[in-house]
């Protein structure tokens, strides 16, 4: 999960938790630069076209994400 959303916003510092132990329950808190002048929703938007593989193919079914404005 890491791997693809630093692909889509290469500056970003990712933190993700394992909500339940079954390693498809996530919470996710993603910092970057790339969030610079875009609403929450767009925000939401980038992180799940970075993790749409993953969600398609059942590795993530639940998602709860935050993001940050990384600072440069």
């Amino acid at each position: 999960m890491v791997a693809m959303i630093r692909v889509a916003m290469p500056d970003a510092q990712v933190d993700v938790w394992d909500r339940t132990g079954t390693m498809d329950h996530f919470d996710v808190l993603i910092r970057s630069s790339a969030f610079a002048g875009k609403s929450l929703l767009d925000r939401h938007r980038m992180v799940e076209k970075a993790l749409k593989p993953a969600r398609d193919d059942g590795r993530i079914h639940a998602l709860a994400i935050r993001t940050e404005l990384l600072e440069t």
